[in-house]
């Protein structure tokens, strides 16, 4: 009897321990939510945010400016070779410079040196061509730093993070592992932070430049196309 009351005693205060435990960890994980973990970050997470925030800016801008460029223009330049087969060229240089593409300007620039040398209108088409190509190119570039420095950053925080953690514990000699566990996720954060932004940049940085090779490989293919009208007529 003795013994069944002893056990009877300890099973209540067992049950009760657990049961707080598990209310503590739920508590914990309802509390740890992603805007706080930003909070926590401290400092740096200023210049991770504006490295984040610089990157969407670039890539939709880029992403629309690039999409615009790409689309397909297989009707101006049926529209083009008509007016020159008929001879009218005026009206072909009107309908390059209405349609506002790089196609568009690199057609009329050709199209306003025909009478001189082929190797000549080949020229100019090739210096629009890279001047279409450097202003698609313009910011892509950033991203990449982006994609450079953001995982630095977000490194730098968590080592000065722990630098203040291990100062702490020198001036109250409390080496305790809640202590330093406590204060080594918050500052793992900013690196966490830093890591996905550069691997965001990383990606867009490289779509974006698959995009422009695309586009650079249409524009090549239309200027040669162009070039051979234009040589047809003379064979």
């Amino acid at each position: 009897m003795i013994f069944l009351l002893q056990v009877d005693s300890v099973n209540p205060l067992a049950s009760d321990t657990a049961a707080q435990v598990v209310q503590a960890a739920q508590k914990a994980h309802e509390e740890l939510r992603f805007i706080d973990l930003l909070f926590k970050g401290g400092w740096i997470m200023v210049p991770l945010l504006i490295l984040a925030f610089l990157g969407i800016v670039i890539f939709l801008e880029r992403y629309l400016t690039i999409r615009k460029a790409s689309r397909d223009e297989s009707n101006l330049m049926q529209q083009v070779k008509q007016s020159i087969l008929s001879g009218k060229l005026e009206s072909a240089v009107a309908i390059c410079r209405n349609s506002n593409t790089p196609l568009g300007r690199m057609l009329q620039k050709g199209l306003l040196r025909i009478g001189r040398p082929i190797k000549d209108i080949e020229g100019s088409i090739e210096n629009i061509g890279k001047l279409e190509v450097s202003k698609l190119e313009k910011n892509i570039s950033i991203l990449g730093i982006i994609a450079g420095i953001a995982p630095m950053v977000g490194f730098v925080g968590t080592i000065a993070g722990v630098i203040q953690i291990f100062y702490n514990i020198s001036l109250t000699d409390n080496i305790s592992m809640g202590v330093i566990a406590g204060g080594l996720y918050v500052k793992m954060i900013t690196s966490a932070t830093g890591l996905i932004v550069g691997i965001v940049a990383y990606v867009g940085y490289h779509i974006l430049n698959i995009m422009v090779d695309r586009v650079i490989l249409k524009m090549e293919i239309d200027a040669v196309e162009f070039i051979d009208l234009l040589e047809e007529p003379g064979r």
